[in-house]
């Protein structure tokens, strides 16, 4: 029993690969009529790539010879040259098409260079103008089409680099990519240190400290007069200008003046209100530094704590 089911298990394999293979040459068939269609409305690409499937799946020099004119009317002569001469080393030499060919040859010759890729590090997949072209380091130069080519190089972990680069005819164009070093992980968050706040207790505020604090508050108090004052000058100036531009006639020197007088009190009130900001801000910092920590008496609430992280400081007060 054992036998006659072995048996019977290769009689419906071999029935099943004669059947595949029956059915390769009529799909092979609707690929191919179907990209003779595609190439005379000119739709070049999708004829190339039904004319590749219907070689793919019924090998045969008449196909080459459609896939090499249809990459022909794309200009990828690199493309085309190879497909030519591969359909040479098939075709019979009574083949009608084999002195077309051979002419074209000669054209595509003359239209295509040679590009040497290198990879720092090696190892990298290379693809020309988006189409695979092999893995570094490549062991010859790539035939390519004379123009202006797209390079790029990839590998896992690295960012991708792309180079753009010009193939004249007869060029041997040498090309090294450098890769990128893979971007580093993440570093681990530093661990923070927690300190009481009496163990960063600041002196007492010094004479000079307190001096210098109350020049701050006057000049502050100063530059914050100074801008109101510009800028109710420069509100003014604005109405003046306004007025003198309703006017009729109006004298362009009158208006020139009004608007020079305007930027000029806007500016200096703004950079007044700038000045005014950052002092009082700096006194005001340097004020809250200089108060003198109390130590904490029994039954009061926990001592403030100072959190110190890798590029920052808080203040933490529990309630």
């Amino acid at each position: 029993m054992r036998r006659i089911l072995l048996v019977l298990a290769v009689v419906l394999l071999l029935l099943a690969s004669r059947t595949a293979r029956a059915d390769d040459p009529r799909q092979a068939s609707k690929h191919f009529q179907r990209g003779v269609a595609l190439y005379g409305e000119a739709d070049y690409r999708s004829a190339l790539v039904e004319f590749k499937r219907a070689y793919a799946l019924a090998p045969n020099p008449a196909v080459l010879y459609n896939v090499g004119e249809t990459q022909y009317q794309l200009q990828d002569y690199a493309g085309a040259l190879t497909t030519f001469e591969h359909f040479l080393a098939e075709a019979s030499t009574g083949d009608a098409h084999r002195g077309e060919i051979e002419s074209s040859l000669e054209v595509l010759r003359s239209r295509v260079g040679h590009l040497s890729v290198t990879t720092v590090p090696p190892g990298a997949d290379v693809a020309v103008d988006d189409q695979p072209a092999g893995k570094t380091p490549l062991d010859r130069a790539l035939l390519v089409s004379i123009g202006h080519r797209k390079v790029v190089a990839t590998m896992a972990g690295r960012p991708a680099v792309t180079r753009w680069v010009d193939v004249a005819a007869d060029d041997n164009v040498a090309l090294t990519l450098q890769l990128p070093d893979p971007p580093e992980a993440a570093a681990p968050a530093p661990e923070r240190l927690e300190l009481p706040a009496h163990a960063l207790d600041t002196p007492p505020p010094s004479h000079g400290s307190s001096t210098l604090r109350a020049l701050g508050w006057t000049t502050t108090g100063v530059l914050a007069a100074g801008a109101v004052t510009f800028g109710v000058l420069a509100l003014k100036s604005s109405h003046d200008l306004e007025a003198a531009r309703s006017a009729f006639p109006a004298s362009s020197e009158t208006l020139s003046h009004d608007a020079s007088l305007t930027t000029t009190f806007s500016v200096v009130a703004d950079a007044l209100t700038a000045g005014a900001v950052v002092v009082g801000g700096t006194t005001l910092l340097s004020t809250l530094l200089s108060r003198p920590s109390t130590a904490p008496t029994r039954g009061s609430n926990p001592s403030p704590q100072v959190v110190l992280g890798a590029a920052s400081a808080r203040l933490v007060v529990p309630f």
